[in-house]
């Protein structure tokens, strides 16, 4: 496969592994754009060039040579290889594409994986979580801020259970990710709803009024997020 098929194809697959369903679903945070250039193969392929590496990392690819640009597409291809048979299949590519546009969430997980796992035993526990995050805001109930730590815990754990599909309170990395980013697991998608009601409804009645959205609308500038 030459460089321009392999571009096509990748082109082809940015399309298919990115495609959505159209109807709007629950409001949660942003996406990041697959990228801010036109998707017009016919003038240039640098819309499927951020696809592929990221916005972000397609940045540093303007700033080598050739030579350094090709070395380091080789060693990312060979990631793309998952079976190491030499080729790069459609299906890897969607996967590679699919990992790409959502490696800012590994990230933050991996980040906060090191912070929240005391024991190093390759899992999370609630107790650790909780006194990782909240052990010194424990022994002060009454914080100078004057911020709710105490509910902001009970949220926090009830989001854990929900993450936590065997219900033993300690999470796999698969299960904390699922906690930490809850718009991307479909089984998360009833506490995203109840959370998200929960920050609209101010007087808590169980209903959203007209005023709530509106001064929810003001606070969020306007943002109608969906996942």
């Amino acid at each position: 496969m030459d460089l321009r098929q392999f571009l096509m194809c990748l082109s082809l697959c940015t399309a298919f592994a990115l495609s959505k369903p159209t109807e709007k679903k629950d409001r949660v945070h942003h996406e990041p754009q697959l990228s801010d250039k036109v998707h017009d193969d016919a003038q240039s392929f640098d819309y499927d060039h951020d696809a592929f590496l990221g916005a972000e990392e397609a940045k540093t690819f303007d700033q080598l040579t050739p030579e350094e640009s090709k070395e380091r597409l080789g060693k990312i291809v060979s990631k793309i290889d998952g079976d190491k048979d030499g080729f790069v299949t459609v299906d890897e590519l969607k996967d590679w594409i699919k990992f790409a546009q959502k490696r800012w969430i590994y990230e933050d997980v991996e980040r906060q994986w090191k912070g929240h796992d005391l024991n190093e035993d390759g899992l999370v526990s609630w107790e650790e979580y909780k006194n990782a995050t909240y052990g010194y805001f424990l022994d002060d109930p009454d914080p100078d801020d004057g911020f709710n730590y105490k509910q902001m815990m009970v949220r926090d754990e009830r989001r854990f259970k929900m993450a936590d599909k065997d219900g033993d309170l300690i999470a796999t990395k698969e299960e904390f990710t699922a906690f930490l980013h809850p718009e991307e697991y479909d089984y998360m998608k009833d506490i995203v709803v109840q959370e998200t009601m929960e920050d609209i409804d101010k007087n808590a009645d169980g209903f959203i009024d007209l005023e709530e959205y509106i001064g929810w609308q003001a606070y969020e500038g306007g943002d109608c997020r969906q996942v």
